[in-house]
């Protein structure tokens, strides 16, 4: 299981970015220079870091942060437990996704640099701001690879998400609590700690990453038609 682990997730790595593919990257970009040059990035910063939003939307910094890491996990020892094979695989899918969701997006921070917004209410601070959206340090590690672009949260939550989209054909549940879920995600960290854009382009790219690995891991339901992926 391992050996297949580790093999599939070369091949989806080099699938994410394959063909088509490539060009799903490639709108997450035009997407960042859209929302940056039309200034929406800085009037959403403005909109949005209101003291009321926060007990709402911070929660979902530490949602992107920890589920990723406690729920592939506990699907396999429940697998396990159960002797479902489904379950354990989908344990695998998710946590390839959320694997290759954090090094993509890492990888392209490396080398983007993108300064992050103030981490603080907008509404709390006396007079203008001077507006740093488009500020990127482009170049390898100059603004680290915690911060900046894409958004990791978004990524990862997205890739998880859409690998159960393609995962569970059949279950509407399954397919629009993960969506939701990413949503919650993406939207809560581009209020609190992220741009608008580098939601935007995490969920584009974690996206991509998504369907890349749940086609790769789909297995029909038992007692079910093969509907594809």
């Amino acid at each position: 299981m391992a050996r297949e682990f580790f093999h599939d997730l070369f091949e989806n790595a080099v699938g994410a970015f394959k063909g088509r593919n490539l060009l799903w990257h490639l709108l997450a970009v035009v997407l960042t220079i859209i929302i940056l040059n039309s200034g929406l990035d800085w009037y959403y910063f403005n909109a949005t870091r209101i003291p009321g939003l926060r007990p709402w939307l911070f929660p979902a910094v530490r949602l992107g942060m920890f589920l990723p890491v406690l729920l592939p996990p506990a699907l396999l020892a429940a697998g396990a437990i159960a002797g479902s094979s489904r379950t354990a695989n989908t344990a695998l899918a998710l946590a390839q996704a959320a694997i290759l969701g954090l090094v993509v997006s890492s990888f392209y921070k490396a080398f983007t640099g993108r300064i992050p917004p103030p981490h603080f209410f907008r509404h709390a601070q006396p007079g203008p701001l001077a507006d740093i959206s488009h500020g990127f340090r482009f170049g390898l590690l100059r603004g680290g690879m915690f911060w900046g672009w894409p958004s990791s949260h978004t990524t990862v939550a997205f890739a998880m998400a859409v690998s159960l989209w393609k995962l569970f054909p059949e279950s509407r549940l399954v397919r629009y609590g993960a969506l939701i879920y990413a949503l919650y995600v993406g939207i809560g960290v581009s209020m609190t700690i992220h741009w608008l854009s580098e939601f935007a382009a995490g969920a584009v790219i974690g996206s991509v990453i998504g369907s890349v690995v749940g086609k790769r891991f789909y297995r029909p339901a038992e007692g079910a038609p093969d509907r594809g992926a």
